[in-house]
Formats: structure tokens, sequence, C-alpha cells
């Protein structure tokens, strides 16, 4: 389980960063910035993948209840100009911009999940695999994994050919499938070459009339 022991050598508050949504073909990408109370962390934390859906939203609920939250989101022709990488970074960067701003000063120190910090002038360090050894790393993946979910679920409404009410926008088969016979949709990733590469049999007409006529159908 996660703990402590990376937060307690930094200056406080200590704000945990990571991010949900790097590898779908849909949708944004998600970051959050969570700054853990002195008291009453809820328990239970640990890193999103390893957590039940329920879970992860009881745990989400709890820690906008007690911890200083800031919540970072790129959309998909955002991470189509940017590249996903550096969209990721963007990300991250606008969910420590949002805490400073609720705490009203920068935090003392962040820590990020990864190998690699935005360009930002924070006090910051990058922990490889840290949503599994930084509680606060922890808490920010859950509450970026449960936001994408929750935008995900929203979109399968306007837009159910996808799946995304289970696949939350990855590259599943019945996805991929959904992409060759309908084609993409307006949250696609153009960018990514699944995309890109069910996109061209619709190159010829209107892409977004081709969809509209099989959304509607």
């Amino acid at each position: 389980m996660p703990g402590l022991k990376h937060e307690k050598l930094c200056l406080p508050p200590v704000a945990g960063v990571d991010e949900a949504g790097r590898g779908p073909l849909a949708g944004p990408v998600v970051a959050a910035a969570v700054v853990l109370p002195a008291k009453g962390i809820p328990r239970g934390i640990n890193d999103s993948k390893k957590l039940p859906a329920a879970e992860r939203q009881r745990l989400h609920d709890r820690l906008l209840g007690c911890a200083v939250v800031g919540i970072g989101v790129v959309e998909a022709d955002e991470i189509d100009r940017l590249n996903i990488y550096w969209a990721t970074m963007k990300a991250m960067t606008l969910a420590v911009d949002q805490v400073t701003a609720l705490l009203g000063r920068a935090p003392g120190h962040v820590l990020v999940d990864g190998n690699r910090l935005p360009r930002w002038s924070y006090a910051a360090t990058p922990i490889v695999g840290g949503d599994a050894v930084s509680t606060s790393i922890a808490a920010a993946s859950i509450v970026a994994k449960h936001t994408r979910d929750r935008i995900m679920i929203a979109h399968a409404e306007a837009y159910p050919h996808y799946g995304w009410h289970s696949n939350k926008g990855y590259g599943c088969a019945a996805h991929l499938r959904a992409l060759r016979e309908h084609g993409p949709a307006p949250i696609h990733r153009r960018s990514f070459a699944p995309v890109t590469q069910a996109e061209l049999p619709f190159a010829r007409g209107d892409a977004t009339e081709s969809f509209a006529t099989h959304h509607n159908s």
C-alpha cells in the first residue's frame, strides 16, 4: 500500500499529481493534484488501477470533502494539436495551478507520478510508479481516474456505438469495430493511428455527415 514516506521528506504542503487517459482513442486526458489533510486521510487509498469502480467513487467523494483537489482536463482536439505527451503535461499544470489558487500559495513540493515533469516553476519530484508508493499520488490517481470515467460515461450517452460506458475510450475490439463501421466521433483523437486509419474510408465524403447518419439511425 502507498505511504507518506515521500511526503515527509518534502516541504509542506505537498501535492500529489497523477493523470488518467493517456492511452485511449477518444476523450480527454485528465490530471488531478491532491493535498491531503494533516489528519483524517481516508482509509483504503491505493493505486486507482487496483481499486474497483465503487471504491474509487467512495474515495473520490471522501477526498473532495477533506483534501485540497485540483483537476486539469485537456480535450481531444487539443491533444491532437499538442500531442499526448504535452497535453498530459498541460493537464498536470492546470491541476496544480488550481490547487495553488485554492491554497492561496504554491505547494511546498509536488510529487508527480512518472519520470518526467512539466515545464513549471513548482518544486517537484517525479516518482516512477508513484501511485504505488505515495499516498498523495495514489489519491490523485483516484480522482483523475474517476473524473475521466464519468466524462466518458456521459459521452457514451451521446455516442452509444463505441461502448464508452465500459471501455472508457480505450481501443478494445468492440471500440475498433465501431470505429470501422461508423467512423470517428467528434471527441476521437484524430492523431492516434487507429482513428486515422478508421477515418480514411470516410475521407471522400463528409465524415461528419456519415457519422451523423449512423448516429441517428
